[in-house]
């Protein structure tokens, strides 16, 4: 366990039953929070990729102009 888990711990022991189970509440919060970012980072990975790849629809280059030489 991380110092700051013993931490937690130590001053959640300390609690009402009823003040324990509200930090409960806010720690799987927390977590639900992160899995949900994750998952939305996950999803806009595709785009994300493409758009810097060169395959961004807004990009005002052609590449095969880019290649071109005069």
């Amino acid at each position: 366990m991380s110092i700051i888990a013993e931490k937690v711990f130590e001053a959640v022991k300390t609690l009402p039953e009823q003040q324990a189970a509200e930090v409960l509440d806010f720690v799987e919060f927390l977590k639900c929070k992160a899995e949900r970012e994750r998952i939305e980072r996950r999803e806009r990975a595709p785009a994300t990729l493409d758009k810097h790849m060169g395959l961004y629809d807004d990009s005002p280059f052609i590449r095969e102009e880019l290649h071109e030489r005069p």
